[in-house]
């Protein structure tokens, strides 16, 4: 009979997986409802396996695993948890997890996935790891990315590829997988070119060179995006992420990559920014507020300088020149908030994500019951959120989105939003419920937004 000891904060699934593991899997479980809980268990008894929630509280999941294996402990540990993200599953990878499992909407089916790892990872009983040793692992921990995903070995050497892989490309990983030379970069253009898995550790001149935009890099991971064109196909946007993967002596074995089309989400509008290019010039610099600005606001100048930021913009697309007229109407009346609004459309068309979110920000501070400037600010946290792949973006994205929906229940955009960010944040029941209003607000005929009328202010 296996032992095992289940660690998480929940009450409910403590019982859960207590009931069923002992009942179903034949073994003798413990309970833990911290970390804290479970190091002190730890310190007087030994297990076959542990089950530990990845978001504990106090110390993490991640944090626990790290304890332990510092400490020499190898007992296998499973993550369980409903985090669905793939940093998550790499991160607990590359600390010495033995499996993740992402909580689901079936928990009987998971808990029998639960055995099934507890079983063969008290019989594996891993004292180092290498990518060789623990391709079930890998094929276990990108099954369930949101993304389309592989893993490489050292020699680019295809180990594992999910079925959204297989479902974006068109190839199966019976058919790819332990074949190297760069053919898993053939589906996405047209021959053996570099992905960015094997460019991770490159500097940014050989990842530009090789015609990728970086979007975020840490330390042993970079996200990026890049336009592909296979043979015969239509232009793509492509978005990729590439994370380093390390044994458990800290030596690098290979990496992991996700990969998602992104043509018809924000892809028409990064092309537009990369055929015109960003402007590079910074806004203009705003004085000190002068004692004129109480005259200038009674004389309309701060109304009449907004109105010529939107001819410019919104008539023109001249989004540099009109920033400095939004930057005017600010210097002589700093609580304009369409003013902020519009400065950060203007930022946002010109590829400057964090400045515009910053006006977008400051538009909602000083307007915060808008449904038009809390929209854009929740759009481009959800835009910033799909390119740098962070959860604390979609999260911040949904309290806005859920803002508006507060204010406006028949804002099928932004429940069809708020159901993007759900499905990102792993919460696939939610993000359902939230696709099915907006599709129920839409046959109804009831969808409403409020947003000014340009063609009347300009």
């Amino acid at each position: 009979m296996q032992s095992v000891l289940v660690v998480d904060d929940e009450p409910v699934m403590l019982d859960s997986a207590k009931t069923f593991l002992e009942r179903f899997g034949n073994m003798d479980v413990r309970c833990a409802g911290s970390a804290k809980e479970a190091l002190g268990i730890l310190a007087d008894s030994t297990f076959d396996a542990l089950v530990v929630d990845y978001s504990l509280p106090e110390i993490s999941g991640i944090e626990m695993l790290k304890i332990l294996r510092t400490k020499g402990d190898t007992t296998p540990i499973i993550i369980f948890t409903g985090v669905g993200r793939e940093h998550a599953a790499i991160e607990a990878l590359n600390n010495g997890a033995d499996f993740f499992l992402k909580k689901g909407e079936s928990p009987s089916s998971e808990f029998r996935q639960l055995v099934h790892m507890i079983n063969q990872a008290a019989e594996r009983r891993l004292v180092g790891r290498s990518l060789g040793t623990s391709r079930k692992l890998l094929e276990e921990t990108i099954r369930f990315f949101p993304d389309a995903a592989y893993a490489i070995d050292r020699e680019t050497r295809v180990v594992a590829w999910n079925q959204a892989m297989t479902d974006l490309t068109g190839i199966d990983a019976k058919d790819i997988i332990g074949k190297n030379g760069g053919v898993h970069a053939i589906p996405f253009f047209g021959r053996a070119h570099p992905m960015l898995t094997e460019l991770v550790f490159e500097d940014e001149g050989a990842i530009t060179r090789h015609k990728y935009t970086i979007v975020s890099r840490d330390e042993g991971t970079v996200c990026a995006w890049t336009v592909a064109r296979a043979d015969g196909g239509d232009e793509r946007v492509i978005w990729m992420k590439a994370a380093a993967l390390h044994d458990a002596k800290g030596a690098f074995v290979g990496a992991i990559g996700a990969v998602r089309d992104i043509t018809g989400e924000i892809g028409p509008e990064l092309l537009r920014q990369q055929r015109e290019g960003a402007s590079g010039q910074e806004p203009a610099t705003r004085p000190a507020p002068s004692q004129g600005q109480m005259l200038g606001r009674l004389m309309g100048r701060a109304k009449s300088s907004h109105r010529e930021g939107l001819r410019l913009s919104y008539r023109e697309a001249k989004y540099a020149e009109a920033i400095g007229h939004f930057d005017k109407a600010i210097e002589i009346d700093p609580a304009h908030a369409a003013a902020w609004h519009d400065r950060g459309v203007c930022l946002r068309e010109l590829g400057r994500d964090a400045e515009a979110l910053k006006s977008f920000v400051r538009a909602v501070e000083l307007a915060p019951d808008d449904e038009e400037f809390l929209f854009s600010s929740a759009e481009m946290l959800k835009r910033i959120a799909i390119l740098r792949g962070r959860k604390s973006y979609f999260e911040g994205a949904a309290k806005t989105y859920e803002r508006i929906v507060e204010i406006n229940p028949n804002h099928a955009d932004a429940w069809n939003s708020l159901g993007i960010c759900m499905k990102e944040l792993g919460r696939d029941h939610t993000a359902a419920q939230y696709f099915g209003r907006a599709q129920g607000i839409i046959r109804q005929n009831k969808a409403s937004k409020k947003v000014r009328n340009f063609d009347q202010l300009v």
